[in-house]
């Protein structure tokens, strides 16, 4: 969803990779903060000389010359070319292409639902027992990533299908270091210290948080991303998955609870720049703008990693903008969860250069040219952090080695009408001032109606 808030109007309808191999970015052996020692195993094992792949995906602008750059060691590395073709109505060109027997090799998904409807109609290629395993093993919160990939079958049966690349954390508080020191405060290690930090300031005078839900016809996604946060620091990740997939009804008190909690930092007047009326009716992308002014009129934004797009020009991260993990209560054994976004990588049609693809994916060195540039985040432990382009991705990417449970963006794997529907206008409503338990009972209605 937020790619295409951010992206989707700005990008042109399609980008077709080169079939010429792209330069390398950095010359093999050369600069000890990667990993070669994995790319030169791979060269050795794989020759791919005089065959060729194709990848479709969402990628387009940026975002595509950067995978293309990764593209390009595994080209060199296996002598294969690699066609990639970049779509912003990739969801459903690749409906079309798989149904018509039309599809590249590997597709690129954002959206693991639509994975897993391929899935079950038999038009991804399992990675096989080996590639989960390794999965599990090698990256943080490892079942968390195998489950998201696992989907069922034309018969029924679970199996793995998708590979986690590329991922996005949402789990992030912003403020400005500055104002926390100026005002004597801390980063809060937990949850009851992020409420007690919230008190503070406005005892002392301070407003704590800007929160702003506008977004023209999706206004009422960013609470969203409250909600599930909050949902997996309250209750159990399988309870979690239930209430994605409706095993449990969008009304029950796991759900109400969470929703409620979201309510205890957006519905008090006292807590939020321009009061809880204020909330539904400012603009995602103008929200954290209190945070800079002088005085502050607020002390923090909770937001994805995208939101430095819209800080003021010139604004260094890590100097005068920061953030911190949107902590876990200390009095519940729930760890560390991570909520977040990401691609997952799956063949549609299988080849030899297809499967030697998803395999180069678990070398470093192709997870560590895309983090040394900019824009990709990994759970692989196996990568050198100090890869990362700048010290603000090398703390996300702290944040995801750490987690314990990394779940996707629950509005997300919903279907359209309630995630991207009922889901949005009911967390309008509630910061409106309706009843938690009410607005859940109304969304839960409109999933029972596409039943």
């Amino acid at each position: 969803m937020l790619k295409k808030l951010m992206l989707g109007a700005a990008l042109a309808a399609l980008s077709v990779g080169s079939l010429q191999a792209a330069e390398l970015k950095f010359k093999p052996g050369e600069d000890a903060k990667f990993n070669w020692a994995s790319y030169e195993e791979f060269k050795k094992n794989v020759d791919l000389s005089g065959e060729s792949m194709t990848i479709s995906g969402p990628w387009l602008g940026v975002d595509k010359d950067l995978f293309m750059s990764v593209v390009a060691y595994f080209e060199e590395a296996t002598g294969a070319k690699v066609q990639y073709a970049g779509s912003d109505s990739f969801e459903q060109q690749i409906v079309i292409d798989t149904g018509a027997g039309s599809a590249p090799n590997v597709a690129v998904f954002p959206q693991p639902g639509l994975a897993a409807d391929l899935a079950s109609k038999g038009y991804l290629t399992p990675l096989g027992d080996e590639t989960r395993d390794w999965l599990a093993e090698n990256y943080a919160a490892g079942e968390s990533w195998v489950d998201l990939g696992s989907y069922k079958d034309k018969d029924g049966e679970s199996k793995f299908f998708a590979f986690p690349f590329k991922a996005d954390v949402k789990s992030l508080v912003w403020y400005i270091p500055e104002n926390f020191d100026d005002a004597g405060y801390e980063v809060p290690e937990t949850m009851e210290d992020l409420k007690a930090l919230t008190e503070q300031i406005v005892e002392d005078g301070g407003t704590p948080w800007c929160i702003g839900l506008g977004s023209g016809a999706a206004t009422g996604w960013p609470a969203t991303d409250w909600v599930e946060d909050l949902m997996l620091r309250t209750a159990s990740p399988t309870t979690y998955d239930k209430w994605v997939s409706n095993e449990i009804p969008f009304d029950d008190p796991a759900v109400v609870n969470a929703i409620e909690e979201f309510g205890w930092f957006a519905r008090n007047d006292d807590f939020v720049d321009g009061g809880a009326g204020a909330v539904a009716t400012t603009d995602f992308r103008d929200s954290p703008k209190g945070l800079f002014a002088s005085p502050p009129k607020c002390y923090m934004h909770k937001q994805a990693s995208f939101i430095p797009s819209f800080f003021p020009e010139g604004t260094q991260l890590g100097v005068d903008a920061d953030f911190f993990y949107f902590p876990a209560y200390a009095d519940k054994d729930l760890g560390t969860p991570v909520l977040g976004a990401g691609t997952m990588f799956a063949i549609t049609k299988d080849s030899k250069a297809a499967e030697a693809f998803i395999d180069f994916l678990k070398t470093p060195i192709a997870h560590e040219i895309w983090m040394a540039q900019s824009g990709l985040l990994t759970a692989f432990k196996g990568v050198n952090l100090d890869a990362y382009a700048n010290d603000s991705l090398h703390k996300q990417g702290e944040i995801l080695l750490n987690a314990t449970t990394f779940r996707f963006d629950a509005s997300d794997l919903m279907p359209g009408k309630i995630g991207a529907g009922s889901f949005w206008t009911g967390m309008v409503d509630y910061t409106g001032g309706k009843d938690a338990k009410e607005v859940a009972g109304e969304i839960q209605k409109s999933w029972d109606a596409l039943k």
